[in-house]
């Protein structure tokens, strides 16, 4: 009888000579041809010579860890499926690589070979183990855990909050929270669209009870998908802003999230040093050298069927932008590299 692998190449990126070692024997007994890295730069090295099928990767790891090998992997337009199996406890490290587009992440030590294998096989053969159905219950039954427990929400979200320092898309960017508060008010989320292009929304949390909390949650899973939905037909890679908000909305209330949610989503271009803000119920003014303009801001989602937003557009290799709103104030700060 034929091994569900045969024919299939797989790459394994880890550190861990024993663990590596019993992930060879066990996919190999499966029929996978295996090729074996220490670490990201090996990984990537390796990745100039092969096309697996499928990575298995570690995110702690010397030289290059696994975000940062997940990072290069999907800024070169790589798609290929990638499962990661690590010790970390760090939702946010987890949650990132999830957004990097990884098909499944395990946690060590992995005590059940079984849920091995169908993770591997789910990864290789995504067509005859998940339904479009089955991760619309997945996500429900997510959803309503959340919905039951506010607490719960809230701690999520703060474990999800970006680094406050950190290179991404060639450009440097860090953030002060200008104002602190125990219960969380303006959440902020930055994505690296490729190399070239970044994304940030500013979201007050504190109008809408828990709620806000819960469409913060619900934004952040759905808003890289938004995004590139905006640029897929875009020459220049310029979005449209206010569409995304309006789709935002549109969500916002098939979740059947009632309240205010003032809302500011940015876009920057490395390449064209294009800035593109726009506010949906959020002040914002931005810095550009000695020159200072104010974003007024318009109607927050929830309000109204309709979006009402306030957008401009700069070109810039460096600038600031400070927001604010009744859950606090925040500055972002950007320049390219």
């Amino acid at each position: 009888m034929e091994k569900p692998l045969t024919g299939k190449k797989i790459l394994i990126v880890e550190d861990e000579i024993v663990f590596r070692s019993l992930l060879e024997n066990f996919l190999q007994a499966l029929g996978a041809v295996i090729c074996l890295a220490g670490d990201g730069l090996e990984a990537i090295s390796m990745l100039q010579k092969i096309t697996p099928d499928m990575i298995v990767c570690d995110l702690e790891m010397p030289r290059m860890n696994g975000i940062k090998l997940v990072e290069h992997i999907r800024t070169q337009g790589n798609q290929v499926p990638i499962l990661v199996i690590s010790a970390t406890e760090n939702m946010a490290d987890i949650a990132h690589v999830l957004r990097l587009g990884v098909q499944d992440v395990l946690l060590k030590p992995v005590k059940n070979l079984e849920r091995l294998r169908e993770a591997v096989y789910e990864c290789l053969y995504p067509s005859m183990f998940t339904s479009k159905v089955e991760e619309d219950e997945q996500l429900f039954q997510d959803w309503e855990a959340l919905t039951r427990n506010p607490t719960a929400a809230a701690k999520l979200l703060k474990q999800l909050q970006p680094p406050v320092q950190q290179v991404i898309a060639n450009c440097r960017v860090n953030y002060r929270q200008l104002t602190m508060a125990e219960q969380p008010g303006l959440v902020l989320d930055i994505a690296a669209l490729s190399d070239k292009d970044l994304a940030f929304y500013c979201l007050d949390v504190t109008r809408a009870g828990d709620n806000g909390v819960l469409a913060a949650l619900l934004l952040r899973a759905l808003f890289n998908g938004l995004l590139q939905e905006q640029l897929s037909g875009q020459k220049q890679r310029l979005p449209e802003l206010s569409n995304l908000l309006k789709q935002v909305n549109m969500l916002l209330r098939q979740a059947n999230l009632k309240g205010q949610f003032p809302l500011l989503v940015g876009y920057y271009h490395q390449s064209l040093k294009n800035l593109i803000l726009v506010s949906a119920g959020l002040n914002a003014t931005l810095n550009i050298n000695t020159h200072q303009i104010q974003l007024n801001n318009g109607v927050p989602l929830g309000t109204l069927g309709s979006t009402h937003l306030n957008q401009i557009s700069q070109r810039c290799d460096a600038w600031q932008c400070q927001v604010w709103g009744a859950g606090g104030r925040l500055r972002l700060m950007l320049s390219a590299e």
